[in-house]
């Protein structure tokens, strides 16, 4: 691990493809990661919540991270989603993600439960513990119901030497500053919204989590790229023209319950079939006219 592992730029929150009957698409999932690959995206991250994780079995779980794993063949780092509600199934999970070949796993914060700090301390220390591949802590207090303090988390990092960054999607530029400044190099932040990515790499983020690179690999990883180089200050930045003109995008991919709207956007390339796994259900027509219409100028 150490210096060795260096965490920078693009890494796309992989959809998990589904056939009709709702099993997993394993010819679509290999040709995703392909297309990812040839897009010149960092790392890939299966299993993560846009994966679908909360709605996968643990064996669908490990067969697709193993799956991903196979196919990167190195060409890109793979960060396995290995989140749970339950400190016990994260362990296992995490195990059978390194075990499978996995560069490091990402964990989230406990959804439902509302644990306390000293909770989520535990939890994420504990799970740390239980690999030695360097870990990604993943707070997402929209989706979870509890909110990773800033101190918290440098509490973690003194616990846990294998924690390495942090995805970051509270929304929120003003946390990243502020793990920036509690914690400097110990920690990489990723901003965990593309809409965010710019100003979060302006407080010294070093990359993103992206929805949108499951749809438009290349540009997203061109956009934070020009990000991470600060091309150009002001409205004539190079970084800036490429973030805007992803941003209609971005925002497409929210319209809905992610990842609805990223998989419409695959389907309507061929690319898989739009199927997600029940509580969520397919977008809307309206929907789907909108990702079109944000998708038109990039279909050349």
């Amino acid at each position: 691990m150490g210096s060795m592992w260096k965490i920078e730029g693009t890494y796309t929150a992989l959809v998990t493809p589904f056939a009709a009957d709702e099993s997993i698409d394993a010819r679509a999932l290999d040709a995703l990661v392909e297309a990812q690959i040839q897009g010149g995206v960092a790392g890939l991250v299966p299993c993560g919540t846009t994966g679908e994780s909360p709605s996968l079995s643990h064996a669908e779980q490990r067969d697709v991270v193993r799956r991903v794993v196979e196919v990167t063949a190195k060409r890109a780092q793979v960060i396995a989603g290995a989140g749970s509600n339950s400190t016990r199934d994260a362990v296992e999970l995490a195990r059978a993600a390194e075990k499978a070949g996995a560069d490091a796993v990402m964990i989230v914060v406990p959804y439902y439960n509302k644990p306390t700090q000293d909770g989520l301390l535990r939890h994420f220390v504990t799970v740390a513990a239980s690999v030695s591949c360097p870990v990604v802590v993943y707070n997402i207090p929209g989706r979870t119901g509890v909110d990773l303090a800033a101190t918290t988390l440098e509490r973690i990092c003194e616990e846990a030497p294998n924690v390495v960054a942090t995805k970051e999607a509270t929304g929120n530029v003003l946390r990243a500053q502020e793990i920036a400044r509690r914690l400097g190099d110990r920690v990489v932040v990723l901003s965990g919204d593309d809409a965010l990515t710019l100003p979060m790499v302006s407080v010294g983020a070093r990359g993103v989590i992206s929805v949108t690179s499951n749809v438009l690999p290349r540009h997203v990883a061109r956009a934070t790229e020009l990000a991470l180089r600060g091309e150009g200050h002001g409205r004539k930045s190079a970084a800036l023209e490429a973030h805007l003109k992803l941003l209609p995008v971005h925002e497409a991919m929210f319209i809905e319950a992610n990842p609805g709207p990223a998989k419409a956007a695959l389907a309507l390339r061929g690319a898989m079939r739009d199927t997600v796994r029940g509580p969520l259900v397919p977008v809307s027509e309206a929907t789907r006219r909108a990702i079109t219409a944000a998708l038109e100028p990039f279909s050349a």
